[in-house]
């Protein structure tokens, strides 16, 4: 629930996934799509045009408040991936973005199948920072994390090893990455970076501290640079609901 804190500023700095991603997805023919964790709607409103009708989960009211304000044609519902204020089998497909690593598999996965109709799609996707490019890991360093470079990236794999509970309700597993290049303002690069779960809960020194070291290193990379393309990458994740 930090997030909320910062929601204004997660809605515009976030990267949203390449329009690739997002098509390889969501099922063709798709007639109600959610968005689970839809925290500003950035993944959510990826969605409008793929599907006839959006609705995004969110438990963080200011989130919600941003969501509702930049998402027009999206119903908005309180709840959480656990807990979803929807149906049984009335969607033909549920996404998680960036926020799967915040849910407890053993009760989403089997309230995530309840919500989907047969043959429904789930898919999951983390859009970030390419952290396998050495300039990206090197701004990596917010407080709290890890001296390592190597190991933050081995760390936000990890969490992108979906493991499913048994049994299985779940088939047709498929994963895809796809890269792509995000411009943005240098010093937009840096408050991206007090986004993340890590900058907001440390203490305003430690937080100013880790963003100036950032900026300097930014700087000294990109001398001079107003405009910086910043690789990016969305990991994605599917699979179709079972029959029941």
């Amino acid at each position: 629930m930090s997030f909320g804190a910062i929601a204004e500023n997660y809605d515009a700095l976030r990267p949203q996934p390449p329009a690739a991603a997002v098509d390889w997805l969501v099922p063709p023919g798709c007639d109600l799509a959610v968005d689970v964790g839809a925290g500003t709607g950035l993944f959510t409103r990826t969605l409008t045009a793929r599907a006839a009708r959006v609705v995004a989960v969110e438990p963080d009211a200011r989130m919600r408040a941003v969501l509702e304000a930049r998402s027009p044609g999206v119903r908005v519902v309180e709840g959480r991936g656990e807990s979803i204020p929807l149906p049984d089998a009335g969607a033909d497909a549920v996404f998680v973005s960036s926020a799967w690593h915040w849910m407890d598999p053993e009760r989403a996965v089997p309230e995530i199948g309840r919500v989907l109709r047969d043959g429904g799609r789930f898919g999951l996707v983390w859009t970030s920072r390419d952290r396998d490019v050495d300039w990206v890991r090197d701004l990596d360093r917010l407080p709290g994390g890890d001296a390592s470079d190597r190991r933050l990236a081995d760390r936000f794999r990890t969490r992108q090893n979906v493991v499913l509970p048994e049994p299985q309700i779940f088939d047709n597993v498929a994963r895809e990455t796809f890269p792509f290049v995000l411009p943005m303002p240098a010093e937009d690069v840096i408050a991206m970076l007090g986004t993340y779960s890590r900058a907001i809960v440390a203490s305003p020194d430690d937080r100013a501290r880790a963003l100036d070291e950032a900026r300097a290193a930014l700087a000294a990379r990109f001398p001079g640079a107003d405009q910086i393309d910043v690789p990016m990458r969305s990991w994605c994740w599917r699979a179709d609901r079972l029959a029941r």
